[in-house]
């Protein structure tokens, strides 16, 4: 038990060589408003003045002091004193602590009456105290006096609050009596922090100065405010007894006959007197330290474990200085770089993250769901329209008319689309170089990172050795795509072909006229509906009432178009009529040129079909059209009719209706061999798109990871590997080196004060 409190005093001092403060030892805390009599409690209880004194705030930093009993010595009978900050000195004139304590008040709070957090550590040895540590607080204040701060009162009461709220911490609450209980601000801080009043006891001072006829014996039995802990009164020495230095045993002594000769305060004199503060202050905070030093003990326990981890952390010191060690110490790290790098894209790193992909792992995202997403957004006819390709057609034909579509069109109408497979090819590459340089950001041990410059030098090889392999990388991309579009190979086994575009537009386009003929139907049943309404019908052809046919299936007209003829459905002599069967075919001067003319060098539809060609799909529609011809009733609706009987209408719409067969038949062939083209070169680019997509990871992985892997640590040594600059590369971080330093000195502190709780339990 009598090793408790210095063993505490030995904590303190341990800690506070360093200014830790993640220990809350236990001590006792003196809090009390200005003049409550706070600094002579003190005195008494350590029997000498050596506190400063003066009006206003006097204590304007926290002082810890620690009270020793030591035997009696007759060499060295007085008390001695001894400040932290002064290790190696011995005051034993208290005039000299006094003026010590204002001096390093000064020195920090300045001589403006303002006040700071970090305490003065004064150890005072005696036989005459009991051993105790207390830490004496600023007074409480409200209004700033002279110069001192505007926030004052709120400084003062965050420093209070800062000290009473640990909860290892027992407060003296210091009162006068000449003041109401009610209105004691140091009970009211006490309260605020212990509101059970369980490790709170009160001090009243300044008994002898009531009026006369009133006592504090309701207030030190606990009647008026009940602490746990109880209540002690105590008497000071007035204003008038230390301005004459009146000793303060003769002090004590007069405190003691008077407690004794009142004839209320002698019935409770175990609530009465300094001697019986010490005491009280005394056993309490043995029972304090006995009852958490095993709890400190463990928490010491873990910052010891806590701070071990940290200091393994900034790596090892350096073992030697010589430039072997130097030398052997940066082959080390450099092959420790290059096998981290090369782990982290194998997937095989011994500390991956688990909150993103990195490495390898996210080049296999790039590979199969950026770039592959990049290349499916690409449509290869989204930028073609209608009048592209009837341009392409027909300027591939020069001045001649061309009879079937014209492969050179083809070409060069796919080639461009397979230029737009290369951006997304080249931002891949891109990709993938990016992640390089964040695994190499990511790679090197703590080791590596106490010498910023060999760090730094180490990224420049890096990125240096990406860049010289990105570059040949992109360039063989870019060659990939121009080999693609340097030969349009149209006999790849995956091409869908002349055959089969044709074969695929002919499955699309017997859809759409079955569609067609069953609304031509509708048209013919409405028809003999108003027949018995006009009288008159007139004859529609299978040819005009099954309009194109032959276009585009996303472009099939739904309006089924009708030739007016003369009354009673006679057709004119003068005009040909589109019902005898037969389409009108253009003249060799018209878009479609002649039909029998199925040879020619280079021709589209030569090089899908072969040698003996095939019937043109123009000619399969006009077949089509003349087996399906047909006589629909129509109600005759003009009534605009010459002298001679013949309607002017009627010939007006026969000369039309042959001009717009003429038209129609054109817009037809245009229409096929648009959606022919369209599908042509879907079918192709399907083709390029699936190769580059398998083949651009491949040329990546090739060209620029695996390149960069095999050749990382070879490139590191000959780069950084040279007697010149090892000394300049292995120069340690001074903010590091400071740092560890510290956290060394920490693990001392720590190891320190689990030997001295060993020693006391």
């Amino acid at each position: 038990m009598d090793k408790l409190i210095p063993t505490v005093n030995k904590l303190q001092d341990v800690f506070n060589t360093v200014g830790q403060d993640q220990i809350d030892l236990p001590q006792i805390v003196v809090v009390g408003s200005q003049s409550s009599g706070k600094s002579s409690v003190l005195e008494n209880l350590v029997g000498c003045d050596f506190l400063p004194r003066g009006s206003g705030i006097v204590t304007r930093r926290p002082l810890v002091l620690q009270l020793v009993n030591v035997p009696y010595d007759e060499n060295n009978a007085g008390p001695r004193a001894q400040f932290l900050h002064l290790p190696n000195q011995v005051f034993t004139d208290m005039t000299e602590v006094r003026r010590e304590i204002e001096r390093e008040t000064d020195r920090l709070a300045g001589s403006n009456k303002g006040i700071v957090k970090t305490p003065i550590h004064l150890r005072i040895s005696s036989p005459d105290v009991l051993s105790l540590t207390l830490v004496d607080l600023p007074g409480i204040t409200k209004i700033p006096v002279g110069d001192q701060p505007a926030d004052i009162e709120t400084q003062t009461r965050n420093l209070v609050y800062e000290y009473i709220s640990k909860p290892n911490s027992i407060i003296v609450a210091i009162s006068p009596a000449n003041v109401d209980i009610v209105n004691s601000e140091s009970l009211k801080f006490a309260r605020e922090v212990d509101p059970k009043g369980t490790r709170t006891i009160g001090v009243i001072t300044k008994i002898d100065l009531m009026d006369r006829g009133t006592n504090s014996l309701e207030i030190l039995t606990g009647r008026v405010y009940p602490l746990r802990l109880g209540f002690v009164g105590v008497v000071n020495r007035s204003q008038e007894d230390t301005q004459a230095n009146k000793p303060i045993a003769e002090s004590l002594k007069e405190e003691a006959e008077f407690f004794s000769g009142h004839p209320i305060y002698r019935t409770i004199q175990q609530h009465c007197g300094t001697a019986t503060l010490a005491k009280v202050l005394n056993q309490l905070l043995l029972q304090h330290i006995r009852d958490h030093l095993p709890s400190i003990k463990t928490k010491i326990n873990a910052l010891i474990s806590q701070t071990e981890h940290e200091l393994a952390s900034y790596g090892q010191m350096s073992a030697g200085s010589d430039l072997v060690s130097k030398s052997s110490r940066l082959l080390k790290m450099i092959t420790v770089f290059a096998n981290e790098f090369t782990s982290s894209i194998d997937g095989s790193a011994s500390e991956m993250s688990t909150a993103e992909l990195c490495g390898g792992a996210r080049l296999y995202y790039i590979f199969n769901d950026i770039f592959a997403a990049g290349l499916d957004s690409v449509n290869p006819t989204a930028s073609l329209t209608n009048n592209d390709i009837r341009t392409a057609i027909r300027n591939s034909s020069g001045p001649r008319a061309s009879l079937f579509v014209p492969e050179i069109a083809f070409q060069l109408l796919v080639k461009p689309q397979i230029k737009s497979l290369e951006p997304p090819a080249q931002r891949c590459v891109q990709l993938a170089y990016e992640e390089l340089m964040k695994v190499g950001l990511s790679c090197g041990n703590n080791e590596m990172r106490r010498y910023p410059r060999l760090h730094a030098k180490v990224m420049q090889v890096v990125s240096d050795l990406l860049r010289e392999r990105v570059g040949p990388t992109a360039a063989y991309v870019e060659s990939m795509i121009a080999i693609e579009r340097a030969y349009i190979n149209t006999n790849h086994p995956d091409f869908i072909g002349g055959p089969g575009a044709i074969s695929d537009l002919q499955r699309k386009l017997d859809r759409k006229r079955k569609d067609t003929r069953s609304r031509a139907r509708e048209v013919s049943k409405l028809a003999t509906r108003q027949r018995s309404v006009d009288g008159d019908t007139v004859v529609v052809t299978a040819e005009e009432a099954i309009v194109d046919t032959a276009v585009d299936p996303a472009e099939v007209d739904d309006d089924v178009r009708t030739l007016r003829s003369k009354p009673n459905g006679a057709a004119s002599d003068e005009y040909p009529r589109a019902a005898s069967g037969t389409l009108r075919r253009p003249a060799s001067g018209s878009p479609l040129g002649s039909s029998s003319a199925a040879s020619g060098q280079g021709k589209f539809f030569n090089s899908f079909f072969g040698a003996n060609g095939r019937r043109d799909v123009l000619q399969m529609a006009s077949d089509e059209l003349r087996t399906n011809n047909s006589v629909i009733p129509m109600p005759n609706r003009l009534s605009h009719i010459s002298g001679d009987g013949t309607s002017l209408d009627d010939e007006a719409a026969a000369l039309s209706a042959q001009f717009s067969a003429d038209l129609t038949m054109s817009e037809q062939r245009d229409e096929m061999e648009t959606a022919l083209i369209r599908s042509l070169i879907t079918s192709y680019f399907q083709i390029v798109r699936k190769s580059v997509q398998d083949l651009v990871p491949k040329a990546i992985m090739h060209l620029l990871v695996n390149e960069v892997c095999e050749n990382m640590q070879n490139r590191l040594v000959e780069e950084l590997y040279k007697e010149t600059i090892i000394e300049e590369l292995l120069q340690e971080d001074p903010t590091l080196v400071a740092e560890r330093d510290q956290c060394a000195a920490m693990l001392d502190v720590y190891k320190k004060a689990f030997a001295i709780i060993n020693e006391a339990m």
